[in-house]
Parts: structure tokens; sequence; C-alpha cells
């Protein structure tokens, strides 16, 4: 019987329901024609002509796999595992952190985002040992197109993350193969960024600018942030406890890293907390009752809290960024993106290393120092510490704070509030 003849037979006896996506071929199964991406030709089969249904139902999930050349997923059995519960059960131990203070808001609100542009892409139901390294790369690219070169860093670094998770946690038998498509943006293109980017600083005239403006809440956080170099996570979670109103010192451990950080505080610091701490209201929350900033709804600055509308999600809060984003468009301060609160740490950590006390300066901001030295040093005197801030302050009000110790250009020691010759302060190796 010839070739056609059987081809003939077969839509006879089998046939082929309207709209369906297949042919016929004439070794009985069901099959489609592709042009695969490097110009070949192919035909694919999906089974017997009797059972056009299960034809179409493999179809259907293989076929968007070989017309792009690429391998089709295994038939997921149940115990294979998806990206929807792998994004579940890392966003659970994360969040684990969270509640227990080991984790920042900032960085689960990362973390949660970057869960959602991974299931957008690539779907919920997508087994996580079927992602291959092509898929990496296109997942690259769509990343490149919203975000800029540091967040495209940050992002890639984050995803990793997320599926080495998958691995350590034996959600899956083998690590997950990203390819030479889904690197990190070199280290040339962040310089070049940064660079057309601009500065993220605000000069003294700025910043006085927003202290004269801002309402005593912010003006109390801004003080806090040029002061200290504090940043938002810090100030949203900053414990009256870590205030000495007597001494004049913040003893604080930073939130993100619990390394131990002191520093001085201006007696315009002191001030502005007082003024802030005055207008508190009483938190909604009993665990926030030691807070020193809350909203007029009675909750933290920052916070993460579960979404509104969407069950097992949850929001990022960071109304200090918000309310100095508004402040910065109302001065006209807002013309470089960059800027926002956090820029205040960046000028911070800027005008305090003219100290030349870089050691005294870590100390301050809370940075971690993998030095030999670091392992040795079990303190930093105070009076270096009083020294980093005098400089910032001399920065930006033009004078050292009332009863501070400041070294004038001839390297002598002076008393702002006396004038009393002291002995100089002098730093092992200057």
């Amino acid at each position: 019987m010839s070739r056609k003849s059987t081809k003939s037979a077969s839509k006879r006896k089998h046939p082929k329901p309207k709209g369906f996506p297949l042919t016929y071929n004439s070794c009985g199964q069901w099959s489609k024609k592709a042009t695969l991406p490097n110009g070949q030709k192919k035909t694919f089969y999906f089974g017997p002509l009797a059972d056009p249904d299960a034809a179409l139902e493999r179809f259907n999930r293989e076929w968007p796999f070989l017309k792009e050349g690429r391998t089709p997923p295994p038939v997921d059995t149940g115990d294979g595992c998806t990206l929807m519960r792998l994004c579940n059960a890392f966003l659970t131990a994360k969040k684990a952190k969270l509640d227990s203070g080991e984790l920042s808001g900032h960085t689960f609100g990362g973390y949660h985002q970057t869960a959602e542009r991974m299931l957008a892409h690539f779907g919920k139901e997508r087994r996580v040992d079927d992602l291959r390294p092509d898929d990496f790369e296109d997942f690259r690219k769509a990343l490149s197109k919203s975000l800029g070169v540091v967040a495209l860093r940050n992002e890639v670094n984050r995803v990793r993350i997320v599926l080495k998770y998958a691995f350590d946690n034996r959600l899956i038998d083998r690590p997950v193969a990203y390819g030479q498509g889904f690197d990190k943006p070199s280290a040339r293109m962040l310089r070049k960024a940064k660079h057309e980017a601009g500065a993220n600083l605000l000069e003294a005239d700025e910043v006085k600018r927003i202290l004269d403006a801002a309402d005593p809440i912010l003006r109390a956080m801004t003080y806090l942030a040029i002061n200290t170099g504090c940043g938002n996570t810090d100030i949203g979670n900053l414990p009256k406890s870590a205030i000495d109103f007597a001494g004049g010192w913040l003893d604080y451990p930073r939130p993100k890293t619990q390394i131990a950080r002191r520093a001085k505080l201006w007696p315009e610091t002191l001030q502005a907390l007082r003024a802030a701490l005055d207008l508190r209201p009483e938190p909604k929350d009993p665990a926030d009752a030691d807070m020193v900033f809350l909203t007029i709804q009675r909750n933290r600055w920052v916070r993460c809290t579960p979404s509104k509308t969407t069950e097992g999600k949850f929001a990022v809060v960071d109304t200090i960024s918000a309310r100095f984003k508004a402040l910065l468009k109302e001065l006209g301060i807002n013309g470089r993106r960059r800027l926002g609160f956090y820029t205040l740490r960046h000028v911070f950590e800027t005008v305090a290393g003219e100290s030349r006390d870089q050691v005294a300066v870590d100390a301050i901001m809370g940075h971690v120092d993998p030095s030999m030295g670091a392992a040795y040093r079990e303190r930093i005197s105070d009076a270096r510490l009083q020294a980093v801030a005098d400089t910032v302050h001399r920065w930006l009000f033009g004078t050292v704070a009332t009863g501070s110790v400041v070294q004038d250009q001839a390297g002598d020691d002076r008393s702002q509030a006396t004038g009393e010759d002291r002995p100089r302060l002098r730093i092992v190796g200057e």
C-alpha cells in the first residue's frame, strides 16, 4: 500500500478535531514540523493517532521548548520542585530571620521582589531542575532593560542566593547551572555607571536647607544621619535605650550586621531628638514601646508588613525615604535621581574621612573591618570618635560642637568651650 493511501486511511479512521494543531504522519503518530533557530528543519512526534487528547497534552507541554531547540522538562510526577515551591520556602525562611531581627526589612524586601521577578519571567510551575543556561541568559537580558547596572548586579546576586537555597536544602539534586550569560556586570561597567550618575552627595548648604525646612521628626532623623551615618533601617528601628542623653552618646549595634557602633551626638542632634520624642505617639504594637520614632499611625517608619491584597506576600514600608524625597522635591534638590535619605550616609562617610582616622569612621559607620588589626583591636577611644563628629560638624556649621576637642591646622588641640591647650592625641602610625 502506498504512503498516500495509508495516510488517507488514517484520516478516515482517526479524524482530526477542528483546530487541532498536529498533523497525520505515515508512521501512525501525530506530528508537527519546525524550523529550529539554527535553520535545521525537524519533525517532532507526540503520540499515536488513536489518542489525540494525550498527543495534544504532550504537544502543549513540550512544543515551547522543542521549537527553540531546547530539551523539554521531564514530566512532573509531584515530587519535583517548582519555582513557586522554592520561592515560598525561601521567603518563609527569610521571614523567620526578619522576625528574629537577623535580617533587615530592606534586605527582605529585595528578596521578595526578586522572587516575584523570577515567577513572572519563568512561570510559577516551572521546575527548578529544568532551568538551563539559555533561560538565565534571556532572564538577564530582560532584567537589563529595566534595571541600572548596580541594580542588575544586586538582582543577579539575589537570584543566585535563592537558587543556591534550593540545592542547600535538598529541594533539587544538583546545583543550578547558570552559564556564562548570567554573570554580574563588570567592575568597569559599575565604575562607568557611577561616573555617569554623578556623586551621591549633598553639599553643606543643601543639608542646612533640609534641616531648616524639615518637620521636627524628619529634622531629628536628618541630624542623626549626618551626625552618625545611620541609614533608614537604623533610624526606623532605633530604641530609646541606645541614646545616652546625659553623656551625649549613641551606642547602637547596626541592625544589618550587629556590629557594635558608638558615636558622639552633637547638642543640636540631642535637642532635635528630645523634640521628636515629645511628639511621639503611643505605639500600636507593644513591641515598639522603646522605639524613638513612630508614624502618626503609631507604626515603625521602616517595617515589613503582610500584603493586604495577596496572602503570603509582604510589603516593605519605608516612610523615611518617601518623606525625605518629597522634601527634596519641595526644595528643588531632587535634580540628581540618586539622591535620597541614604545619601546622608554617603555624605557622612565622605566628610568624616577628612578626620584622617578611618578606623574611627568605620567604627561609627558599623562597617566590617577584615584587617588583621581589627582582630587585635579591642576598643577605640571616645576622643577619636568625638574628633570624627567634630570634623563633620565643622564642615556643616563652620565650628565644632560646644565642648568638643578640635585640632587646628597647626596640629594643636583646642577646647572650643574653654580655649585651654590640651595634649595632642596621636594615632599609631601617624
